[in-house]
């Protein structure tokens, strides 16, 4: 029999919010945590991204606020939300701002990347519900701007996330600042060592709830690996993404994941040269910036993203057809958090790793923890003659680069290689563009055969 979601005592305000979004039935983690948050328990959630987290915090915890009634605190907040990334953030705050549209409870986030100030005076008179990132929090606790003593409920969303870039300090700062006379709600993904000693300082006796075992990938995730070489890959992107090289399903969007931060731009960098228009998401671009970028994901207007692991638990975009690794990732969780940007909403989707020789250890690790096999797929025909620069794109670039230089008509004067050298005796030529003499079989160097001997005597004269 199928549970509806007025039967797990929810208010009407929050039903008729969530009847105007369509939703009537709720999702493993939502039918198991919110009769556990409705009657005040402390919880601790093991779900995947994409499984209705969020709904299943936010709606019990709305209705608590709405019954307790309590005055919104100056300079504070009744319900405060911890998110490791801006999108993911903003995304929660969206939410909240749904499901509590027939509540009047007020809705703010503050992220990282934008106006400190702005953020002090929405948040002067107090909010209902924060949202927030970890280091902008701390900014205006420390600017005195925003305190933690009118927090009534303690949410830590996707908290392994939070532990893998660095926050740690700053949830034990924060953990000290909240009132001990709270409620919290505690959900990741996975569940390592450093995960359940969180739990242990943040939750007293908490209910445990789990809808799939920890560190386990999308079941409708089709997941395949490719064996290439590190400096191929740029090649086999390009490849793909032009339609050179057929891969299980239709590309409607793609999103990229790279180690670092230059390897998104490099990779950017490199796709548009061929003609493929791409973004990058990482944390050196502006908040304006990645807004524009995942707009434009979205829309399907550029529909090649290419991201670091920041964004990894950030981007709840329906109709992401594929995944790629274009790097493997250091921290095996992270594999499972990247191809969860696919398959989202009951959907399909593809995964596909490129795996290097360098990367056999990650790849390793990953199969350990999720106990995946993935399907081997084999590289383009003619790949390697494409790579060493037999395909017809890279030798007709060097025929281009190789081509000499015409004089124009009428003009009888030849560049004087004694000129060209006169102050620089004995050393060879070097051409303006970096090494264009080296890569055309040495001509730059000697012209003839015995044009290097002529200018190193000439050059000692």
């Amino acid at each position: 029999m199928t549970t509806t979601f007025d039967q797990l005592g929810l208010s009407q305000p929050v039903l008729q919010a969530l009847d105007m979004k369509g939703y009537t039935s709720p999702t493993p983690i939502q039918e198991q945590a919110i009769p556990a948050v409705l009657s005040g328990r402390d919880l601790m959630g093991i779900a995947q991204t994409g499984t209705g987290k969020t709904a299943a915090f936010m709606l019990p915890s709305i209705d608590r606020l709405r019954e307790a009634d309590n005055q919104t605190p100056f300079k504070s907040c009744r319900m405060l939300v911890l998110a490791p990334t801006r999108e993911l953030a903003g995304q929660i705050a969206q939410s909240a701002k749904d499901y509590g549209a027939m509540a009047g409870l007020k809705v703010h986030s503050i992220v990282g990347g934008t106006s400190v100030s702005k953020d002090r005076n929405k948040l002067h008179r107090g909010t209902d519900i924060l949202v927030a990132t970890p280091g902008r929090l701390l900014d205006l606790i420390d600017q005195r701007a925003l305190n933690l003593d009118g927090v009534e409920i303690l949410v830590l969303d996707e908290a392994d996330q939070m532990l893998d870039l660095g926050f740690i300090h700053a949830l034990r700062k924060i953990s000290q600042l909240v009132p001990d006379d709270r409620q919290t709600l505690f959900f990741s993904a996975t569940m390592p060592t450093a995960i359940k000693e969180l739990v242990g300082k943040y939750c007293k006796n908490p209910v445990q709830v789990s809808v799939t075992p920890a560190a386990t990938t999308a079941e409708r995730v089709d997941q395949y690996l490719i064996m290439v070489q590190q400096d191929e890959k740029q090649s086999l992107i390009e490849m793909i993404l032009k339609g050179r090289h057929p891969i299980p399903g239709k590309i409607e969007r793609v999103l990229i994941f790279a180690r670092t931060k230059h390897g998104c731009d490099r990779v950017v960098k490199k796709l548009a040269q061929v003609g493929v228009h791409s973004n990058a998401i990482h944390g050196n671009k502006s908040q304006p910036q990645r807004e524009r970028a995942l707009d434009e994901f979205r829309r399907a207007k550029t529909p090649v993203l290419i991201a670091t692991d920041v964004a990894a638990r950030g981007i709840d975009i329906p109709g992401v057809s594929h995944v790629i690794n274009y790097e493997l990732p250091n921290v095996p969780e992270q594999y499972v958090h990247r191809i969860g940007r696919t398959a989202r909403a009951g959907a399909d989707g593809i995964a596909i790793a490129f795996c290097a020789e360098d990367e056999r250890a990650y790849l390793k690790d990953i199969r350990k923890l999720t106990g995946e096999e993935f399907e081997r797929l084999p590289l383009p025909d003619n790949f390697r003659a494409v790579v060493e620069g037999v395909g017809p794109t890279k030798r007709e670039h060097k025929q281009k680069m190789a081509r000499p230089k015409v004089t124009p008509r009428g003009d009888s004067k030849r560049p004087s290689p004694h000129k060209k050298h006169s102050s620089r005796a004995g050393q060879p030529r070097r051409d303006g563009d970096g090494g264009q003499g080296r890569s055309d079989g040495g001509q730059g160097q000697r012209s003839s055969g015995g044009g290097g001997g002529r200018n190193r005597h000439r050059g000692g004269r």
